[in-house]
């Protein structure tokens, strides 16, 4: 169970907050929800006690997810595909100067393990629509919809080395999918078609084979020793 003074870190540290969710995707329709995700920095002197600060935290409003900023940076640099995107919504809502640092990092965060981290959540989606067919005769379109959406989002990441989640001139060609307009067969050969051009793009692909931990580790260094100085 949460305490208020956990959340209190949401309300009151919060240092980037966006929106993300099909409203970022550009693939919002009437009844879409409004997912907001957030990075807070816990002042360092928690980290002093025993007990330390939460790495994440649901709330306090509805469809509210935050990281501590550690926590963020350590799976941005595994090459999340949640967190990466949260990183590149067009959607911000709150930004401090250490917010403004963070996404200035970005490209910091990114490289070719996108591959791998991409294509194994892309997989672990597909095995659950595949199980949906099996089951029921068709998959959870909504679901298919966001996987093409993904895996467009790797190709395209890999070909040029920079993330963009807004959908652009696919949305209705997605919508379509989320309506069921679009038989199973066909989307197996989208989602085939998708996954050969990702493996062939990174055969070249202008991103670097490893994230810059040294860049992501200094800035981790330089707040928390700023958030340690402001307290003293």
């Amino acid at each position: 169970m949460q305490r208020r003074s956990d959340l209190d870190l949401v309300r009151d540290h919060t240092v980037y907050s966006c929106v993300m969710g099909s409203r970022a995707f550009g693939l919002a329709t009437d009844g879409s929800d409004t997912d907001r995700r957030g990075v807070f920095l816990a002042p360092t002197p928690l980290f002093w006690h025993f007990e330390k600060p939460p790495t994440h935290l649901d709330g306090p409003a509805e469809e509210q997810f935050s990281w501590e900023l550690e926590r963020f940076c350590e799976l941005a640099l595994r090459a999340n595909p949640n967190i990466l995107e949260c990183l590149h919504s067009p959607l911000v809502e709150h930004l401090t100067d250490t917010g403004r640092e963070l996404l200035a990092l970005r490209g910091a965060f990114l490289s070719q393990h996108v591959q791998a981290s991409f294509a194994g959540y892309a997989l672990g989606q597909r095995k659950k629509l595949d199980a949906d067919v099996r089951l029921h005769g068709a998959p959870r379109w909504k679901h298919a919809m966001h996987l093409l959406r993904l895996l467009t989002s790797c190709r395209d990441l890999l070909r040029t080395g920079d993330l963009v989640i807004d959908v652009g001139d696919q949305r209705e060609p997605l919508l379509a999918v989320k309506r069921g307009e679009v038989a199973w067969p066909d989307l197996e050969s989208w989602m085939n078609r998708l996954t050969a051009e990702a493996d062939a793009a990174a055969a070249r692909t202008p991103l670097p084979p490893e994230p810059d931990r040294r860049r992501v580790e200094d800035f981790l260094l330089r707040v928390r020793r700023a958030s340690a100085a402001a307290a003293a």
